[in-house]
């Protein structure tokens, strides 16, 4: 193109973006999948921050490598944290740790801002000190919470619950009733604001507080989960961000790919449609080991077909040899009960650490997804149309399987898991046929199917997702 003289004019630089994931894969994965979106259909070019080069994973790396080359990563140099208590808590360490990394990013935006049209700065859910940095550079700051609706309510509201209740919060004589969601008790809130004496609690209090300092939060969750808290979300209240749903976002299925690891999905193949329920919680989530056994012989006496991820056990060095034939922490398949894996082996499969999820989930064989109530595996049983049991272990797992179960009514919840005590085999192999062959089981399956349908339509163009996307991307363009 030229201009009036005859001259070349200068073509204009893409937006670009930063965003500023918290460490690790699941909260990694669904910013990834928003890069993705902002280059594809938003004309955007994007870099993704990362704290300490040192601690990426091979699957960090694999991620980043699969990217098309409009999205760069970039890691911060690693800052000092020894000085912290050895029991600090993963929501201490993380917040330290960015809050002690404003200098490192101050040079990144300042080097990138001089070389390509940095529009925004979008951090999630612990790293609201890295507004401080956005605001000495004029860049907009967002923020992408990666859990669901109830979560931020909740977080928009502990400022408040901080100062005006003086007990812990599992001991509320009644219910917490936040706007829209679904009452959740005492017991049941957020894992890292039980023990308000902790400094895990004074961090998310300190988040929760900044969070109002945010232009936009761009949530992962949609409409048709959560309808009555997106409608309070949306209603403009002073001095709080508006909220964008741009959810679901999770990891793409291709069905075309091949796994040579994938065992599984060979042994799925031989099985009758949507009849074996997929067991796993999570990358991180472990079980103890009276509950191991009692999940294993649930599963058995439960008489159903059944795809178990299997892990040692959180308590493993103690565990009782009256339960288990063999120990060793590098064998989970030894922290199962004596002739668990024989009797079951027509029914049953057992994979060690880890099975590709998504894949599952979408496969005919699966009808079922027995789940830590992850919010990413959450979207993924959704986006693959399964029902689940809620099985929540920590983080805000818990409040999700109150939510999934009242709210959603896309999960059945296994008596005793409530209460976070051991969960009897009977109990499990109760939850368990409910879910694949009885009528709650089946009401849970129509409303997910419901789900998925909206999920899907909703990222499509013109759908409620990538309409919010599009508001939010076209503020970001306009914005320099």
């Amino acid at each position: 193109m030229e201009n009036g003289s005859g001259v070349a004019a200068p073509t204009p630089q893409r937006p670009h973006v930063v965003l500023l994931p918290t460490p690790g894969m699941g909260h990694l994965i669904p910013l990834v999948e928003l890069a993705k979106l902002l280059v594809a259909h938003h004309g955007f070019s994007v870099t993704i921050v990362t704290l300490d080069a040192s601690s990426a994973s091979k699957a960090q790396d694999a991620l980043f490598s699969s990217l098309p080359d409009s999205i760069s990563s970039l890691a911060l140099p690693s800052v000092p944290l020894d000085d912290l208590p050895s029991d600090a808590r993963i929501e201490t360490i993380i917040s330290v740790a960015a809050s002690r990394s404003l200098a490192h990013l101050r040079d990144a935006l300042s080097g990138l801002k001089s070389s390509a049209n940095l529009v925004a700065l979008v951090v999630d859910l612990f790293g609201t000190d890295y507004f401080t940095v956005a605001l000495e550079l004029c860049l907009p700051r967002y923020l992408f919470f990666p859990s669901n609706l109830l979560t931020l309510s909740l977080i928009f509201h502990l400022p408040e619950l901080d100062a005006t209740t003086t007990c812990e919060y599992r001991d509320l004589p009644e219910p917490l009733r936040l706007p829209g969601c679904v009452p959740i008790p005492g017991r049941d809130l957020l894992h890292p604001i039980q023990d308000r004496s902790n400094d895990a609690y004074r961090w998310v209090v300190h988040h929760a507080r900044r969070y109002r300092e945010a232009e936009g939060i761009l949530v992962n969750s949609f409409d048709a989960i959560e309808p009555e808290a997106a409608k309070v979300l949306r209603e403009p209240e002073p001095g709080r961000p508006p909220v964008y749903l741009v959810g679901p976002l999770t990891q793409c299925w291709n069905p075309k790919a091949t796994d040579e690891r994938a065992e599984c999905l060979r042994w799925l193949d031989q099985q009758p449609p949507g009849s074996v329920l997929f067991v796993s919680f999570g990358s991180g989530g472990t079980l103890t080991t009276a509950q191991t056994a009692e999940l294993a012989l649930g599963l058995e006496l439960s008489g159903q077909r059944f795809l178990w991820v299997v892990r040692s056990p959180s308590d493993g060095e103690n565990a009782s040899e009256a339960y288990f034939s063999v120990r060793s922490k590098n064998d989970p398949f030894g922290f199962l009960p004596a002739g668990f894996v024989q009797r079951t082996r027509e029914v049953g499969l057992l994979v060690p650490s880890w099975a590709p999820q998504v894949a599952v989930l979408n496969h005919a064989a699966t009808g079922g997804f027995l789940s830590h109530c992850g919010w990413n595996s959450t979207l993924e049983s959704v986006v693959a149309g399964v029902a689940m049991v809620a099985w929540p272990l920590f983080a805000e797992q818990r409040q999700n399987a109150v939510m999934l179960a009242e709210g959603a009514r896309i999960a059945l919840r296994p008596r005793g898991a409530a209460e976070g005590g051991l969960v009897p085999r009977e109990e499990v192999a109760r939850a368990v046929r409910e879910l694949m062959e009885g009528e709650e089981g089946k009401a849970a399956r129509q409303r997910v199917a419901e789900l998925r349908k909206a999920a899907t339509s909703g990222l499509e163009e013109g759908g409620a997702a990538y309409k919010a996307l599009a508001e939010v991307a076209s503020k970001w363009k306009t914005t320099n």
